[in-house]
């Protein structure tokens, strides 16, 4: 599979972030000289990525392409946790807490989706009015007219009678 350039060159230079430190360089050392911004928890979960691909740089191509995964596990927990605080939270309402709290840009969608993943979401649609709480009575039904309906069946007659128009029987 062709990769982009800059998914090669970091994925080649996390092998060379890996076989520094098996060679006994420091690890802050080696990540500043990279230009590589891994966290010392990182390093057992790139290692095992390293091995199980054949210790090639390509088993350290991530597939994101660079781009940073917003949703992190402390933020999807938090998320999760806010959400079963209220249930009556929206999305939108999460979206300006996530923002404020962790300083990320979440759309609506995504949360939704997070959401629905773990079945935290709502009911889809508005909610339903309830009666009782609204004060109201049972809705008013129109009583039967007493108008005549001795020609209700005049624009649809029947197979054995006469038609008018040009529908001549042969």
């Amino acid at each position: 599979m062709n990769h982009p350039p800059a998914v090669c060159e970091k994925a080649q230079s996390l092998e060379r972030l890996l076989q520094r430190i098996e060679a006994g360089e420091p690890f802050d050392q080696v990540r500043a000289d990279l230009g590589l911004s891994i966290e010392a928890e990182d390093l057992p979960k790139l290692r095992a990525k390293y091995e199980a691909g054949g210790r090639t740089w390509e088993a350290l191509i991530d597939g994101r392409y660079g781009h940073s995964q917003k949703a992190h596990s402390a933020l999807r927990e938090w998320m999760h946790e806010r959400k079963r605080e209220d249930e009556s939270l929206t999305a939108r309402e999460l979206a300006l807490e996530i923002e404020e709290q962790f300083h990320v840009e979440l759309s609506i969608g995504h949360i939704n989706y997070l959401l629905r993943k773990v079945e935290l979401t709502r009911l889809r649609g508005r909610p339903r009015r309830r009666r009782e709480e609204e004060g109201e009575t049972a809705p008013v039904v129109a009583a039967p007219s007493s108008e005549s309906l001795d020609n209700g069946g005049i624009f649809f007659p029947g197979s054995g009678e006469a038609r008018d128009g040009d529908h001549r029987d042969s």
